[in-house]
């Protein structure tokens, strides 16, 4: 007979399970980070980092999203950026266990931004949430991550914004 004490511990190491194991997703060369990091964005353009480097999830990838549209998926010690128009006010967004959760960001042009993705535990499987961080925590951080190649989000190429949502 299993007793409540035994289902705690296989459900445990169930949770244990699926969080450690490894995801990855594809990702450019050293070169194509570096000068990701150290160039500019364009005239006019504000520079955003998105990078995760939380040991939480390793098995978990995480759809993001600036201005709703699909950047691509993370995986554990990845980033992304995206150039976008500097004076303006963006949204990035990132997957979460239920709906997108949304950082609102006012950009200035010719300045970069830097976000961190992180994991939290959920209900049925790891959320995810987004906070921006200063420069001198987030290029320690990317140090460490590999620069990934934007693509296909899982969940969907595109998510709608709260300001959408409200006006529908």
């Amino acid at each position: 007979m299993i007793t409540l004490k035994n289902k705690a511990l296989i459900a445990a190491t169930i949770v244990t399970a699926f969080l450690s194991g490894c995801a990855s997703v594809p990702t450019m060369d050293q070169t194509a980070a570096i000068e990701a990091i150290n160039g500019n964005p364009p005239e006019g353009q504000a520079r955003i980092f998105i990078y995760r480097d939380d040991p939480l999830g390793q098995s978990l990838y995480k759809d993001l999203y600036v201005d709703g549209k699909c950047l691509g998926e993370t995986a554990p010690n990845t980033f992304f950026y995206a150039d976008v128009e500097g004076d303006k006010d963006h949204f990035v967004s990132t997957e979460s266990e239920f709906s997108p959760n949304h950082l609102f960001i006012h950009t200035k042009a010719n300045e970069k931004y830097y976000i961190q993705q992180f994991l939290k535990m959920g209900v049925f499987v790891g959320g995810a949430a987004l906070t921006q961080v200063d420069k001198n925590t987030a290029l320690k951080a990317l140090q460490e991550c590999k620069l990934a190649i934007p693509g296909t989000c899982s969940s969907a190429q595109e998510v709608k914004l709260p300001n959408q949502q409200q006006t529908e």
